[in-house]
């Protein structure tokens, strides 16, 4: 490798593809506003009319939960700290099949909009607007960093330039939510999904291609000690381990794949229950993917700079850039590859940032505006998601700005996400799993759990962890053509731990920080859902959880499990009796199969007149 090569810059035809990316994104919410009449009621805009199919729908998950954090944060997690974040693939495994086998279900028979409306028919009205107003600032929050991150990161690398793209995206983004509704998120999330996906491989094929072969990869990797996938360390203290990252990683990510709005609304749209458990197992398929890709991607960023660390020989100013700083070394001489890259980027933040809006629509129409006011008609609601989705966009891109004063927050963003994902996932578990459970208990738990998870969260950031718990490897520089002298390495490497802001300086240790601070990030989230679980089950036993009595639909049943099965009895059934689509429901709860004829109904009407 010839290090004293200049990088390559970005020319027109990686702009050129770049807006080619938000161009179709933008054409396809125009062609769902259009096409298919419409959207006529706000259950067609907010839920694509209960009609979506399995794989739009799994493509679609996948897209919103890896974005550009992902594309740009995993490879350089892997970089620094080794492919032990790999296990997350087992991670995965639990989080979609929990979120399928438990509370899918409940939501499923239920036929709600907004998984909130679940906590007043469990609880009561007070715990709905508590889950509502968490949920709304946990992803206003969010949103705002996941917009503004990439474009920093891609910035300071490419010279993109920062404002143009945060409000290109934040834009296009609004557009095409506010015309097409849910399925033009579904849909361009499948489209934004292939261009992740080119994007990763085109980096992985170069990269192998100039380093020589897979196994020169792997073997330096090996040698760099980046293959160290068996810690089983079972210390809560240690930043990633075999047990942090099966055990918090599936709270953490069961909460946002379980019950977060912009990911339930998702699968609660397909046309039957199958078709949503569907959806869920093979958008896992598309995780292990894309976490393989960006894994892969991570062990060719060590292959390549393995003697000369960008990020310490002070090319980067953040581990987050070293991707888009390989796609420069590696791709300049093919005009337009880096421009895939940065759409890939890009698509990653559009597909989230585009979810987060459709649910956070969902949820203001849902939760507080359909309970206030009664009288609105179906077409005014649909009116009015959409001027929720515009004013949503705009305070997203809003808090892009904020996230720009913040500084490096975005272990922070992930952190808010545990800290309040946890209690709520509490919360619903609590509604779903404890028949004794009680709104007073909720209530408690949920603030108990919210207290602990957002005291160990904020003290984390406070009082960072030592470089002992988080565990990076070494990265060299004696590879540079540059001044600097070998040792320099071990100074650097503690940089990343002050990843915040008003962080307390030369303050002793205590006891409290080292053990207590310290506990590693994917544990925030577990802690404040046992907590709520906890609290909510002592509280509600001594408040007479017992007594009251309950709709069984609100539960987790015997039968929701069994029905599995049913699709292997009623195959045949079926086949002989084509004039009975009722048997579809796979439930004898009579509720749910009047809500499914009559939408059958509905759209059989809709499509009758378009066709």
């Amino acid at each position: 490798m010839d290090a004293t090569r200049g990088l390559g810059t970005f020319v027109v035809w990686d702009y050129v593809v770049f807006a080619a990316m938000l161009l179709i994104s933008a054409a396809i919410g125009i062609y769902y506003a259009f096409v298919g009449g419409g959207q006529q009621t706000s259950k067609d805009f907010l839920m694509g009319g209960r009609s979506m199919t399995a794989v739009p729908v799994a493509l679609s998950l996948t897209a919103s939960f890896m974005s550009a954090v992902t594309v740009l944060g995993t490879p350089s997690e892997v970089y620094r700290f080794g492919a032990i974040f790999s296990i997350f693939a087992i991670t995965y495994f639990l989080v979609v099949a929990i979120s399928a086998e438990v509370f899918l279900p409940v939501f499923y028979k239920l036929g709600i909009t907004s998984t909130y409306e679940y906590l007043e028919l469990r609880f009561n009205k007070c715990v709905r607007l508590c889950g509502t107003v968490l949920f709304i600032v946990q992803t206003i929050l969010y949103t705002g960093i996941v917009i503004y991150a990439p474009a920093l990161a891609l910035n300071q690398v490419t010279g993109f330039d920062l404002w143009g793209a945060v409000v290109a995206t934040g834009v296009v983004c609004t557009f095409y939510c506010t015309l097409g509704g849910l399925k033009a998120v579904v849909w361009t999330d499948v489209f934004q999904v292939g261009i992740m996906v080119a994007g990763f491989a085109s980096v992985i094929i170069q990269a192998v291609v100039i380093q020589g072969g897979i196994s020169t990869i792997l073997n330096d990797a090996y040698n760099g000690g980046r293959l160290n996938f068996w810690n089983f360390d079972p210390n809560p203290l240690q930043r990633h381990t075999f047990w942090t990252i099966i055990i918090g990683g599936t709270f953490t990510w069961t909460s946002i794949y379980g019950v977060n709005q912009s990911q339930v609304q998702r699968y609660i749209s397909c046309k039957s229950r199958f078709q949503a458990k569907m959806s869920l197992y093979i958008n896992l398929l598309g995780l292990w993917a894309i976490l393989a890709c960006s894994v892969l991607c991570g062990l060719a960023l060590y292959s390549r700079y393995r003697d000369c660390d960008p990020w310490t020989a002070k090319k980067v100013s953040a581990p987050d850039q070293l991707m888009p700083y390989l796609v420069l070394d590696i791709l300049q001489d093919y005009p337009g590859l880096p421009g895939l890259f940065v759409a890939c980027a890009y698509s990653g933040t559009l597909s989230t940032v585009s979810s987060s809006i459709n649910a956070l629509a969902a949820v203001t129409v849902e939760d507080l505006v359909k309970p206030h006011f009664r009288s609105l008609s179906e077409r005014s609601l649909s009116w009015i998601s959409q001027g929720m989705s515009v004013l949503f966009g705009a305070l997203c891109i809003g808090m892009a700005a904020v996230a720009s004063l913040m500084g490096a927050l975005l272990q922070a963003a992930l952190s808010i996400f545990g800290m309040v994902g946890g209690p709520l996932l509490g919360l619903f578990a609590l509604g779903i799993l404890v028949p004794f459970a009680n709104s007073i208990g909720a209530l408690a738990g949920l603030v108990a759990g919210f207290v602990v998870s957002l005291w160990v969260g904020i003290g984390a950031q406070l009082y960072p962890p030592l470089p002992e718990r988080t565990l990076p490897l070494s990265l060299e520089t004696y590879g540079c053509n540059s001044t600097y002298n070998v040792t320099n390495w071990v100074t650097t490497t503690e940089m990343p731990f002050s990843t915040s802001a008003f962080q307390v300086h030369g303050a002793e240790r205590t006891p409290l920080m080292d053990n207590w601070y310290s506990v590693s990030y994917l544990y925030f989230s577990t802690l404040g859902t046992l907590v709520t679980l906890f609290m909510g089950m002592l509280i509600s036993l001594t408040t007479g959880g017992r007594k009251q009595n309950l709709d069984r639909r609100f539960l987790l049943t015997k039968e929701d499990f069994l029905s599995n099965f049913d699709v292997f009895k009623k195959k045949k059934h079926i086949l002989s009796y084509k004039s009975h689509p009722i048997e579809d429901g796979g439930t004898d709860n009579p509720a749910f199969n009047h809500i499914e004829l009559n939408s059958t109904d509905q759209s059989g009407k809709l499509h009758g007149t378009h066709l």
